[in-house]
């Protein structure tokens, strides 16, 4: 099959198009053709910076992680999956699974579920690492019906599913962003947007929440932003972030009496721990995409399985609203 390989990790490596073999079905697995899959920061953090991180696989590597396709082989022991199912998930590129910047990848079941009818295969591979990232750090922070949840950087991959995800579940939502286009999408998917760039902390919180300050918070942006995020929290409030490889002092969650959540939606793949929780996410996750609760947002640019390399040039150019995806024509 052709794949895009990376051979040397670094600042300058290169994807090149190769013949590999076709993978082999085994048990417990599916051999998916690919029809699409997405770009996510991680993919590129893995391109440059190789085995300084503990995920990156060996080279010649195979990356990309999210996908949708249709199902051409069901290995051993596999009931809820036929020939010609449409599947998404994320299930590869990274330690020792190859990725989906292929023609085909196998497939654990745990990593995969049903592709929601109402999207395209586009739409759906630009879903599964952003929307399990949100589900599980609203979930984890106990979102509720009627709460008012603040998301950083709601026009974002992740931040993008969060704001609709908790619009989805009751809540009232409010997101921040940097510039027109960013707060207008934030609009579009039903947050009050938030000018970060002009609007003091303070002054939102008074605004939206009389000061008391937000129920829960998305932090997608995390780092440094976490202090705004203990800043804007409401007392025993719950902050939630994807982004925490930071040194902070904690004292104001402290005295706010704050509880911190960190997702790092990555664990299952890489531990092979509680896998099957992905598939569950994924299938909820299409159940709210069908009832119109969940939309993906694509990048205007369409790239091919050749162009990977532009792909993540695109990610990384800062210029993309919306998922950058990849097509296997």
């Amino acid at each position: 099959m052709k794949a895009m390989q990376i051979k040397t990790y670094g600042e300058n490596a290169q994807f090149e198009v190769a013949e590999v073999d076709k993978p082999e079905v085994k048990p417990g697995h599916v051999l998916v053709k690919i029809a699409a899959s997405s770009v996510n920061t991680v993919d590129t953090m893995i391109r440059k910076m190789g085995k300084e991180l503990p995920l990156s696989p060996d080279t010649p590597a195979i990356l990309g992680m999210d996908f949708a396709g249709t199902v051409e082989v069901v290995g051993e022991g596999v009931t809820d999956y036929s020939v010609g199912d449409e599947v998404y998930g994320c299930a590869g590129g990274l330690a020792d699974l190859p990725g989906t910047l292929a023609e085909y990848i196998v497939a654990d079941i745990d990593l995969i579920a049903k592709k929601p009818r109402n999207l395209s295969m586009r739409e759906a591979a630009a879903l599964p690492l952003v929307a399990i990232t949100a589900y599980e750090g609203l979930q984890r922070a106990g979102i509720k019906p009627g709460q008012k949840v603040l998301v950083h950087g709601g026009s974002g991959g992740v931040g993008h599913v969060a704001v609709q995800l908790a619009k989805h579940w009751g809540a009232e939502v409010f997101s921040t962003g940097g510039g027109e286009s960013q707060l207008a999408l934030i609009e579009k998917l039903g947050g009050i947007p938030i000018n970060y760039k002009t609007e003091p902390i303070e002054d939102y919180v008074n605004k939206h929440t009389d000061g008391a300050g937000f129920d829960l918070i998305f932090d997608s942006v995390g780092g440094e932003n976490l202090s705004k995020s203990f800043e804007a929290a409401a007392l025993n409030g719950q902050v939630a972030t994807t982004v925490s490889m930071v040194e902070l002092d904690l004292t104001p969650a402290h005295f706010k009496g704050l509880s911190l959540h960190v997702v790092f939606m990555l664990i299952p793949m890489l531990h092979n721990f509680r896998r099957d929780d992905h598939a569950k996410i994924l299938s909820d996750l299409a159940t709210i995409s069908e009832s119109g609760g969940l939309q993906p947002v694509l990048d205007e640019k369409q790239f091919t399985l050749e162009e990977a390399g532009q792909a993540h040039a695109r990610l990384e150019s800062g210029k993309a609203m919306g998922k950058v995806v990849v097509e296997n024509l």
